[in-house]
C-alpha cells in the first residue's frame, strides 16, 4: 500500500486551493474585461493575450506576489500586526469599488471554508482574513505547509485560468484560442514568480490605468454578466 508523502500532500493541497470548483465565486468576475470587450478594447485572441500578459507582468508580479510573500511570512512569524498592515495595503491598492468588493466577497467565502477544512484561527486573525482573498490564501497556504514559491505559482495560474476563461466567453473565442493563451502565459510564470518574490518593500505597487478605467465603467454597464 502506497502512502502519500508530505510533499505530495502539499502539492495536492495547492491544487485544492486553486481549483476553479472552490466555492469562492471566482467565475463571476472579469476584473474590467467585460467592459473592455464591450468597448472594443479587446476584440480577438491577440488582444486578450496582450491584456492578460500585461496584467500578469505588471500588477500581479509587482503588487500581488510580493504582498502574498509578506502575508505568508507574517503567518510564519505569527505577526498579526504585520499581517493586518499588508492586508490593508492590498485593499488600498485595488483601484475601483468593484475590485475591492471582489476581494472582500471572495475573502469571506474562503473564511467560511476554514471550519470545513478544520483550520482553526482566533477572531482577530479571521477579521483580517475577511478583508481580501489574498490574505486568506496566504493563511491557508502557510497552514497547509505549501511553500511560498509554489503558492505564488498557484496564485498566478488560478488568476490566469479565470481571466482567460472569462475572455473566451465574453468575446467570444473558441476553446483552442483559450488554450493557446494559457500556453503562452504559463511559460512566463516561473520568471514572474522569481521577480515578484524578490521585490523590496519600496518596490511594491503598480497602477493599471486601463483596467481601472474599464472596471469603473463596468460598474454602470447596462447589460453585463460579470460582477466586476
Amino acid at each position: 500500500m502506497h502512502t502519500i508523502t508530505d510533499s505530495n500532500l502539499n502539492r495536492l493541497r495547492l491544487m485544492h486551493l486553486v481549483s476553479p470548483s472552490l466555492p469562492l465565486g471566482s467565475f463571476a468576475y472579469s476584473q474590467g474585461l467585460e467592459w473592455a470587450v464591450e468597448d472594443n478594447w479587446v476584440k480577438d485572441e491577440a488582444d486578450l493575450l496582450q491584456w492578460t500578459e500585461n496584467l500578469l507582468q505588471t500588477s500581479l508580479t509587482h503588487l500581488d506576489l510580493p504582498l502574498l510573500q509578506r502575508l505568508y511570512e507574517s503567518c510564519e512569524k505569527k505577526d498579526l500586526e504585520r499581517f493586518n498592515y499588508w492586508s490593508r495595503y492590498l485593499s488600498a491598492s485595488r483601484e475601483t469599488r468593484e475590485l475591492r468588493e471582489e476581494e472582500t466577497s471572495r475573502a469571506r467565502a474562503l473564511a467560511a471554508l476554514l471550519p470545513q477544512w478544520e483550520i482553526q484561527t482566533d477572531a482577530a486573525w479571521l477579521d483580517v482574513i475577511k478583508n481580501n482573498h489574498l490574505s486568506g490564501y496566504a493563511f491557508v497556504a502557510h497552514h497547509w505547509q505549501i511553500g511560498i514559491k509554489q503558492a505564488a505559482e498557484g496564485y498566478l495560474w488560478s488568476w490566469l485560468e479565470n481571466i482567460t476563461l472569462a475572455g473566451v466567453k465574453i468575446i467570444p473565442l473558441g476553446q483552442m484560442a483559450g488554450q493557446r493563451i494559457l500556453q503562452a502565459c504559463i511559460e512566463q510564470i516561473p520568471a514572474l514568480v522569481k521577480t515578484g518574490l524578490s521585490r523590496h518593500d519600496e518596490e511594491i505597487g503598480h497602477s493599471s490605468p486601463a483596467q481601472a478605467i474599464a472596471s469603473s465603467l463596468h460598474e454602470t454597464q447596462y447589460t453585463r454578466i460579470y460582477r466586476s
